[in-house]
């Protein structure tokens, strides 16, 4: 767990020391295409894992309780830190 703040750490201060330069806006660019090769590794990790695939019934609704938490937690979170403390008013929108 070290080893991926210390790499997310070292990323973020090199963005932010390099954060003028032309090259950077490219990298920026193929962020969602890198993010979305990784999310197709990982369909194919889980796919290949048999005993994933015949427990997929168990995982899906632990997976999905835990992302519906998340997901509820964050919009939760961003609420409140906009309202409190960025002062600004958060209009719902239907």
């Amino acid at each position: 767990m070290f080893s991926i703040i210390s790499t997310m750490a070292i990323g973020v201060i090199a963005g932010y020391l390099l954060r003028n330069r032309k090259f950077l806006q490219n990298i920026e660019k193929s962020t969602s295409l890198t993010v979305f090769l990784l999310l197709f590794v990982l369909g194919l990790s889980i796919g290949s894992n048999q005993l994933i695939i015949e427990n997929i019934g168990h995982f899906g609704w632990q997976a999905a309780v835990l992302a519906g938490s998340s997901l509820g937690g964050s919009i939760l979170v961003t609420r409140f830190i906009s309202q409190y403390f960025l002062g600004k008013e958060v209009k719902n929108e239907k």
